[in-house]
């Protein structure tokens, strides 16, 4: 095998973020572009050293002409690398990429789930990180938004979705990918500017570039990486200070009651933390920050105050040193 200065990055970032562990079960998801076949080509490669089981997964959303035939040269390079194969077809074409992304993610789990992987392993990358930044940022977000892409989050109970190329760009897996002469099979809609990841991939950020920041990629993919951090601290510290503004008794059987006093001592950043994790337990969608807002502003507010009705019908009322919020609509 071929050791590479890039095999020696990816072998220490899985061993220093804990990623995964040796002789577990990981199901790779290749679409058979680029960033997939460089992350299953690295993967096999460190395979002896970490003795894993390895399975590789297709996803056809049939969206293009030329789906099947792309299936078709995913799964021949699995028998070629002697790799298990998995595929999964859309019952009806995907036309938007939020409903393709689900679908992807749903068909993923269960071929997970049926041969008992513990791991979904995903070829997402620093460009990745930085379209999703900016795609976040211009449709209006915190820092939640912001440091979306992280490199590991929990599908289900069993199964952990992992993304190991963070820190690598898409230069970096082309490159990687001429080097080791890998077939990568061109997916026509990349190019398709109707979808506004593909202008943020194809116009924005070539234009940061050549007038900006170079490495803009990286640079914006570093702080999701610091935001990564803080968020998790952020909502650690939510958490903790949401339940002691539940810790008293309920005497009025109101689904929700929250001690003000304990919330006034709060920074407002861990104020809106707080209520919006309330309200992503008693709303059908996610809270928007127009909702989030109106329910902070009871904390200071005065007494009797209330809310107009929450989408589903809620309704907070200040009385005394409470917020009540009666979710029966």
């Amino acid at each position: 095998m071929v050791w590479t200065p890039f095999h020696a990055k990816i072998h220490r970032t899985i061993r220093m973020r804990h990623l995964f562990e040796r002789n577990q079960r990981l199901l790779i998801a290749v679409s058979g572009g680029q960033d997939s076949l460089c992350l299953i080509k690295l993967l096999l490669d460190l395979q002896p050293k970490w003795g894993w089981h390895l399975g590789i997964a297709h996803c056809d959303h049939r969206w293009r002409e030329d789906s099947q035939a792309n299936a078709l040269h995913v799964e021949q390079l699995a028998k070629n690398w002697e790799t298990l194969f998995y595929l999964e077809t859309a019952k009806e074409p995907l036309t938007s990429e939020a409903s393709a992304r689900d679908w992807r993610y749903q068909a993923l789990s269960a071929i997970a789930q049926e041969h008992h992987y513990h791991y979904i392993v995903t070829g997402h990358t620093a460009s990745d990180r930085a379209e999703t930044l900016l795609y976040n940022l211009m449709r209006g977000t915190g820092a939640d938004g912001l440091q979306a892409l992280t490199w590991q989050r929990p599908l289900t109970i069993d199964i952990t979705l992992v993304r190991p190329l963070l820190e690598i760009t898409r230069t970096q897996t082309k490159q990687f990918c001429d080097d080791f002469h890998l077939p990568v099979w061109e997916d026509s809609t990349n190019q398709d500017l109707k979808y506004t990841r593909n202008r943020i991939r194809n116009e924005l950020l070539p234009y940061l570039q050549a007038h900006f920041n170079p490495k803009v990629e990286s640079a914006l993919a570093q702080t999701a990486e610091l935001l990564q951090a803080e968020v998790e601290y952020l909502e650690t510290a939510a958490q903790k200070l949401k339940a002691e503004a539940l810790t008293a008794e309920n005497p009025d059987n109101f689904p929700l009651r929250l001690n003000r006093r304990v919330l006034q001592t709060a920074p407002v950043a861990l104020q809106r933390r707080v209520m919006r994790q309330i309200l992503q337990q008693i709303l059908p969608d996610a809270p928007s920050f127009e909702h989030i807002e109106k329910l902070t502003a009871l904390i200071t507010a005065p007494n009797r105050s209330q809310t107009d009705p929450f989408p589903g019908g809620a309704i907070a009322q200040v009385a005394g040193d409470w917020i009540n919020i009666n979710n029966e609509g």
